[in-house]
């Protein structure tokens, strides 16, 4: 199958070119407020010096103005002889009078053409009407209202009896108004009309319609009752002028800003501009000069050799040294230490599943960080310490119940180590973890003999073969790592120890042989007799493969919180219970069923109870316990097969040595 392709990676700028890019960007942004055209004529510049408007007397202020856009949308005026002009409602009416900062103003109806007002003259009895318009006059949708007092004069209005009227086919709107003038303003005045029996009555209607619109009809408007003039008083507090958008259907309010403001605004803005754009340059020379720092750093630092790889030669030669590989290969090989790709805990690190360039899986086993913080700096010294001897130890190693290492790799982003793969699982999950992944009733006595076998054998190898002897410290069913043909191999060496002894420890040694050092290992399988006396011999191994050998035997965890105090520990709930011949109570419930076990259970059960004596003098060394387990193993193959059941009545034959 042929490699995934590599993904195209985008061209990057080099740094001049981003530069550029950049300056050019802020320029354009620098040139933009002075490149953007006006959306609208400004309010501002509503300034001539022959103004002439009347009945304005100077430019109009807000509400009024006679510049589109400006203002307030309902007092848009056209200025004209002799009378400004002002449409509401699409009636036009010329303004006849206004008070400056009133709220009310005297409109007429504007004369009509003299070919409307022939046709009107015929409806007409008596003379011509040239202002009363040829439909009501509504102020409805606008802010205007006719005043009370117009209001008041119209309502009682009325036409003498018999009304003198025109040709109503004809003229219906006059005839209309005739019999009730009050047609004329309906929407504005119908609520107020009422009769009053006392005035007199109007015989020419039409005609006093014509002079009382001639003079005028007052309407006022209420501010307080309309968003424009709040919005323009705030408009003016920031010295704005207001208006309005003349494009949009719903006549939006605008604030324009004066002349000065916008000369102000825009110097701001390009001091601002320019106080960007410095700092912008300011931040590339400093990123231009960390990187130049940066890479000198990094060369200063390659050209430095690793001081871990330095203490490794130190201590042994390049040639006997396991092969280094690259952060990036180990990192490649594990998918960047993908959480799915961990497969355990060591005892300073996680172990993940590896695949080597060359088709090898491996089990690479992540330390730590170097950028560990301070607090942690302690777990920090003792991984590298770890790291360290685990490579010195295992790099002389050569047994076939050992794990093989393949290589490390110390890099400043972490320390690694990388191990042949047991593809099999560990003894503690066939023994403890689930049935359905591993199988515990695979674990027959005669199987169980064999990997208590090959594990003392290999402890045998560290205590009588290497010089000087090592002692593991961190013998546990964990650490012993099974194969598909149910081999088995020792593996995590980062608590193991050199029994090299300086002048001093030899003269604090009591002719007891070891080395002193702290206490270390795992709960459980930690020799009392070390964690009290703090001297570290090969028995404290002996004492750990004691309970891995109750493990063995029980099919029990070595420390187990549900059970009571006393029996947590189980080299302490199998001891007592050997001590009482009930040995039966605890056996693995798959080997009572087992023939095989009848006559090998005891003689194990004896060698454990002798391994996790609490004094280190009683225990046997290692090759005690490899003659003694192979004893046991060519025991069972002669009996082969036999059948039966291990029976309560006599299950514990093991020796108790005297006190």
């Amino acid at each position: 199958m042929s490699p995934p392709p590599t993904p195209l990676k985008p061209p990057s700028l080099p740094p001049h070119s981003a530069t550029t890019t950049a300056t050019a960007f802020l320029f354009l942004l620098f040139l933009l407020p002075l490149t953007t055209s006006a959306a609208s004529q400004s309010c501002s510049t509503q300034h001539s010096s022959k103004f002439s408007c009347p009945p304005f007397t100077s430019i109009p202020s807000f509400p009024f103005s006679s510049y589109p856009g400006c203002g307030h949308p309902s007092f848009q005026i056209q200025c004209s002889f002799p009378h400004a002009i002002i449409s509401i409602n699409n009636l036009n009416f010329s303004l006849l009078h206004y008070e400056p900062n009133s709220t009310s103003l005297l409109l007429s109806p504007l004369t009509p053409s003299p070919q409307s007002s022939l046709s009107k003259t015929s409806c007409s009895v008596q003379h011509s009407l040239f202002f009363i318009p040829n439909r009501p006059i509504s102020l409805s949708g606008s802010p205007f209202r006719v005043s009370d007092s117009y209001c008041s004069r119209l309502s009682v209005l009325k036409p003498c009896q018999p009304p003198n009227l025109p040709n109503c086919s004809h003229c219906s709107w006059e005839c209309k108004l005739i019999k009730n003038p009050i047609h004329l303003l309906r929407d504005e005045c119908v609520s107020k009309s009422h009769q009053d029996s006392q005035q007199g009555c109007q015989g020419d209607v039409l005609g006093f319609l014509d002079k009382f619109l001639k003079l005028g009809v007052e309407v006022e408007w209420d501010e307080d009752q309309d968003s424009y003039f709040s919005s323009c008083k705030t408009c003016r507090a920031s010295n704005g002028f207001c208006g309005f958008n003349s494009s949009d259907p719903e006549k939006a309010f605008l604030c324009f800003k004066s002349p000065a403001a916008q000369i102000r605004e825009k110097g701001v803005n390009r001091i601002a501009i320019l106080c960007i754009l410095f700092l912008f340059m300011c931040f590339l020379i400093i990123l231009f000069v960390a990187t130049v720092i940066y890479r000198s750093r990094q060369k200063g630092l390659a050209s430095e050799e690793d001081p871990t790889i330095v203490f490794l030669r130190r201590h042994r030669s390049a040639g006997l040294l396991p092969p280094v590989f690259t952060y990036e290969e180990l990192g490649s090989s594990t998918n960047h230490f993908d959480v799915k790709r961990k497969i355990g805990d060591g005892g300073f690190g996680s172990v993940f599943l590896g695949q080597l360039h060359d088709g090898r899986i491996v089990a690479v086993k992540y330390l730590h960080k170097h950028n560990s913080s301070t607090a942690a700096s302690g777990n920090k010294a003792f991984s590298t310490k770890s790291f360290c001897n685990e490579i010195l130890i295992l790099s002389s190693l050569n047994h076939p119940n050992l794990v093989k290492l393949h290589g490390y790799c110390s890099d400043p982003r972490g320390l690694l180590l990388v191990y042949e793969y047991v593809p099999n699982g560990s003894l503690a999950d066939h023994l403890h973890g689930s049935t359905n992944l591993y199988g515990k009733d695979r674990l027959t006595w005669n199987l169980r003999v064999d990997i208590a076998v090959q594990t003392a054998m290999a402890i045998e190898y560290l205590h009588f073969s290497v010089v000087p002897p090592i002692v593991h410290r961190d013998i546990t069913s964990s650490n012993i790592f099974v194969e598909k043909d149910m081999r088995v191999k020792v593996g995590d060496f980062g608590l193991s120890r050199l029994l090299v002894c300086s002048e001093t420890t030899m003269e604090r040694d009591d002719s007891s042989g070891g080395v002193w050092t702290g206490p270390q290992g795992t709960p459980g399988y930690l020799d009392p007799d070390y964690h009290r006396s703090f001297l570290l011999n090969e028995k404290s191994d002996i004492y750990s493969f004691g309970v891995v050998l109750l493990e063995l035997i029980t099919g029990m965890r070595a420390v187990d919180q549900r059970r009571e105090k006393r029996e947590m520990a189980l080299a302490d709930m199998v001891v007592s219970r050997i001590q009482m011949g009930l040995l039966h109570q605890v056996v693995d419930p798959i080997l009572v069923v087992d023939g095989e076990a009848v006559e090998g259970v005891d003689a194990v059960a004896e060698l454990a109870f002798r391994c996790v004596a609490t004094d280190k003098d009683d225990r046997p060394d290692a090759k005690e316990v490899v003659a003694e387990l192979k004893r046991i193993r060519g025991r069972n193959r002669l009996v082969g097969g036999g059948a039966g059941v291990l029976r309560s009545s006599n299950s514990s034959n093991v020796v108790v040595p005297e006190s």
